[in-house]
């Protein structure tokens, strides 16, 4: 089947095809309705040495960087993302989803803390919470563990919460699966139909096994024909040519 054999059964069949090309209309306007758009705002932090060891570099913590800040780094972020936290973050006043993970190609012990919702304002507030929760989370690490003050490990707001952004991917994925489904079921409704109506070719009966078989009425005809010329022949010559003695005036 071409494409213009398709064309031709979508425009045979077209009681079949636009209402389920409505009801797909229906259904991807109901998607982009129900599924509301999500904001996503983020903020960077990074953990700085302590101060007793920024000492030999004239107390600047960007100078001194160890691969022990990275592992807490980690370390951190697994906490922020457990379900403790998610409850302490929640007493907040924290809404939507929250994530906390180190930067993608970071080249130090930089986190991203981001949080996803559908209201933009609740979001960045959100943001806010996650990042000075953070931050507290950090300083009860160390005193649990007894570190001094001037030793503890520190924490700095590289880009504080952003302007949320819409996140639009999910629900246009929502939209082209609601679309095409309904088309390619509009497809499968109209071909079945076409299927369906369609006449029959016409073709010759086999007999089954055991089944008398007629002689054809055309063998007949032919067969009687054939034997109604013959005595008509005969006949003609009868009355030309009379058999018995006398023949021709003859006594």
């Amino acid at each position: 089947m071409d494409l213009a054999e398709i064309w031709r059964v979508m425009r045979r069949r077209w009681y079949v095809l636009l209402p389920g090309l409505a009801v797909t209309a229906a259904l991807t306007a109901a998607v982009y309705l129900l599924v509301p758009v999500e904001y996503r705002s983020q903020s960077t932090v990074t953990l700085l040495n302590s101060e007793k060891a920024t000492v030999a570099f004239d107390g600047n913590p960007f100078l001194s960087t160890q691969a022990s800040l990275t592992g807490m780094a980690d370390g951190l972020a697994r906490n922020l993302n457990s379900d403790d936290s998610v409850r302490d973050l929640k007493s907040l006043g924290i809404t939507g989803k929250h994530e906390a993970k180190i930067a993608d190609n970071a080249q130090g012990p930089f986190m991203w803390l981001s949080v996803t919702g559908t209201d933009p304002a609740a979001v960045l507030k959100s943001d806010g919470i996650l990042t000075a929760y953070a931050e507290k989370r950090l300083l009860e690490f160390q005193t649990q563990q007894s570190v001094a003050p001037e030793a503890m490990i520190r924490m700095a707001t590289i880009v504080p919460p952003q302007k949320p952004q819409a996140q639009t991917k999910a629900r246009l994925q929502y939209l082209v699966m609601a679309g095409v489904l309904g088309f390619v079921l509009s497809l499968v409704a109209t071909f079945f139909v076409e299927a369906r109506r369609r006449p029959q070719q016409p073709g010759k009966h086999r007999p089954a096994p055991g089944e008398a078989v007629e002689p054809a009425e055309d063998a007949g005809v032919i067969a009687d024909a054939g034997a109604g010329a013959d005595a008509s022949d005969t006949l003609r010559m009868t009355v030309a040519h009379p058999a018995g003695p006398g023949r021709g005036g003859s006594p």
